[in-house]
């Protein structure tokens, strides 16, 4: 114990010089760091009087620029949620305010270096609330020969809130529908907006709930009627082609008479005058008139616009044992093939196989810069007939023997 005290010195200064060069080696491995945290931190607001609303724009982030172990820098750059920045409104009336902000870190050790807004500033007001009336405007008119009934609004009424200044703005709150060209009733879900004088929107307010559910009765007056429209059709497309499609524009048209039995009494459709379609060869488009009892007419355009689509019949056709021809052999060799011929199948429109001949179609194989050798080519096919495709050929690769020609050979150019 005598010598512990006499050597209380040397133990103590032996002590410290080990927590150095323990802290300096921790350093080393685990260097400190300053950083700017790489996402905006948001704001809490903690404290604040229900009674009282802030108003304008507030700042809803902050940045902020650490100094911490690597280690420790990484591990708050990988989980955000262990960074607080915090807003206390207690105690705060309405008026305009600069609160400081605080921040809570929950990873040691860190120091805060910077924050690129210390305070909050903010305006409080008291918060106010009312219940108002839903007001409805239609824009448009419904389809010629119907009317609209009596529009209803459920809810009737909404709890609008927000902060006083805001409050006073507002007049009324409008929601607003659509019912140009309407046949049937309209049920919809609109958005109230709460709007001031000049009937501008008056943004910052809430309302509840946000939205209605508006429905608009259309009915159609006596004497009008809506009939679908029947394309009628005589004779039949040329040989190789069909008829795919026929549309009508528009599908529906309202008929009028003074007599409403008389449109009461007819079929629900009405029928175009006749299309030919006698040798067509291509697509149809004209107008026609509708056949009408007399007494009753057509309210708007009186023609329609119909539509016929004719499209050739597609096939395919085989063309067995087609010759391949050698193109770009050196004049001074010879080739041969093997098989000299190959099965090509080919597709397109029927009148246009029809008149097909073996002229429009051409096998061969390009020899252009080949030497002494047996090779496997591909043979290539051309078709004069753009519309005509090839499906598949048969076979697929050809074996070309190139050699000193053995008989005068002759080639065809490209």
């Amino acid at each position: 114990m005598r010598w512990i005290f006499t050597n209380i010195r040397s133990i103590t200064l032996a002590f410290v010089l080990a927590v150095i060069v323990w802290i300096s080696a921790v350093s080393a491995s685990n260097p400190d760091v300053e950083k700017t945290y790489p996402a905006p931190i948001p704001i809490e607001i903690i404290g604040q009087n229900p009674s009282l609303v802030p108003v304008g724009d507030v700042a809803e982030s902050v940045t902020l620029t650490l100094r911490a172990p690597q280690s420790v820098m990484e591990k708050l750059i990988g989980n955000p949620d262990l960074i607080h920045v915090f807003a206390d409104l207690s105690g705060l009336d309405s008026g305009i305010h600069q609160v400081p902000l605080q921040v809570q870190i929950d990873a040691r050790p860190v120091i805060v270096v910077k924050v690129d807004q210390p305070n909050l500033e903010l305006t409080l007001e008291p918060l106010s609330s009312r219940v108002m009336n839903v007001e409805l405007t239609i824009i448009g008119e419904p389809a010629v020969g119907y009317r609209l009934g009596e529009s209803l609004i459920d809810p009737a009424e909404v709890v609008v809130s927000g902060p006083k200044s805001l409050m006073d703005q507002i007049t009324n709150v409008r929601s607003q529908i659509n019912v140009s060209n309407v046949r049937q009733n309209v049920e919809t879900s609109v958005q109230p907006v709460p709007v001031n004088s000049r009937k501008q929107p008056v943004i910052g307010v809430s309302l509840n709930p946000d939205s209605v559910q508006v429905t608009v009765p259309v009915a159609q007056q006596g004497g009008y009627r809506d009939l679908a429209v029947k394309a009628v059709v005589t004779g039949q497309v040329a040989s190789g082609y069909r008829l795919t499609n026929i549309t009508v524009t528009p599908p529906v048209v309202t008929a009028y008479s003074s007599d409403p039995d008389q449109v009461i009494a007819l079929p629900g459709f009405v029928e175009t005058q006749l299309l030919d379609l006698n040798n067509a060869e291509r697509n149809i488009e004209t107008r026609l008139a509708l056949v009408l009892p007399k007494g009753v007419v057509i309210v708007g355009e009186q023609s329609v616009l119909v539509q016929a689509t004719v499209s050739p019949i597609m096939s395919s056709v085989t063309i067995a044992d087609k010759p391949v021809e050698l193109i770009g052999l050196d004049p001074r060799l010879g080739a041969q093939t093997a098989p000299t011929t190959v099965d090509i199948i080919l597709s397109g429109p029927l009148p246009l196989l029809d008149q097909l001949t073996t002229k429009d179609v051409r096998v061969f194989i390009d020899l252009t810069g080949l030497g002494v050798g047996t090779h496997q080519l591909d043979p290539k096919v051309e078709i004069l007939i753009p519309e005509i495709s090839l499906e598949s050929i048969n076979p697929t690769s050809i074996e070309v023997v190139i050699g000193p020609p053995l008989t005068p050979t002759s080639t065809k150019s490209p």
